[in-house]
């Protein structure tokens, strides 16, 4: 069984390395590459104000990395955020965090969904200004919710998000193996700029695309795709799942190929 393992390649070794002793045969197409924004004068703009949020929403490992280092550029110690909530968006984030001697909450679904669910949200009257640390076009749903919600956003943007060159290395590799084998494949999708990039390299290969049954993470992306599916005509398979955890991802695969 073929699984196309599309996280960052900074993130992909530990599924990589759960599901080969499961035994399937990984292919790692990473379908995100991070690159840094540059510190400039609108990020330090929004540091002087870090210090009037109640809460920090951190996305990724990078935007804690990058987070951090930025704020040690600012001048401002860790320390004055010491009144701060954190909210990691999944357990490798909040690792991160970790490392600072920081704690975050995480939710027990990794989406925008999940961290929008605790009850912090909530329960906290005091609750009017949040910072976000993100990448560029990401947590959009989140944001806007917080808005609505008439919560202040700082917005932090650490970080582009970008389709890797090796992809299409990666991509021809797959090719030639569908073209060989017609061999259906899992993938999980974890985000809608991740959805797209997929999209993007199957634009001239729907054959591939229809080959895959997609493990999709929480229900507003799963969602996307559904609609993607009808509007496009497409016939592809889409699961939900709540976590990247290797050992979550091959339960669940395990639990839809005994359905099969």
């Amino acid at each position: 069984m073929l699984f196309i393992n599309t996280r960052p390649a900074d993130r992909a070794q530990p599924l990589t390395e759960h599901l080969t002793k499961a035994g399937f045969q990984v292919l790692t197409l990473p379908l995100l590459e991070l690159r840094p924004c540059t510190y400039g004068e609108q990020l330090q703009q929004l540091y002087t104000e870090l210090m009037t949020v109640q809460m920090i929403v951190v996305v990724s490992p990078t935007a804690v990395r990058l987070g951090m280092q930025y704020l040690q550029h600012s001048g401002i110690p860790l320390s004055r955020l010491s009144h701060v909530q954190w909210i990691a968006v999944g357990k490798a984030t909040a690792g991160v965090l970790a490392e600072y001697g920081v704690q975050g909450q995480v939710p027990e679904v990794e989406s925008s969904e999940g961290m929008l669910s605790l009850p912090v949200f909530s329960s906290d009257p005091a609750l009017n200004k949040v910072a976000f640390w993100r990448g560029l076009g990401g947590r959009q749903f989140m944001m806007q919710q917080c808005l609505e919600r008439h919560i202040s956003v700082l917005n932090f943007i650490l970080y582009e998000r970008a389709l890797p060159l090796r992809a299409m290395t990666q991509f021809a590799v797959l090719k030639e193996m569908a073209v060989q084998n017609r061999q259906s494949f899992w993938m999980c999708i974890s985000s809608e700029a991740g959805w797209t990039n997929w999209r993007q390299l199957c634009e001239h290969d729907h054959d591939i695309l229809q080959q895959g049954h997609y493990l999709v993470l929480g229900e507003r992306l799963y969602q996307l795709l559904q609609q993607d599916k009808k509007n496009s005509g497409f016939c592809f398979n889409i699961s939900k799942i709540l976590s990247l955890e290797p050992q979550s991802v091959s339960q669940v695969i395990a639990c839809l190929q005994g359905k099969q």
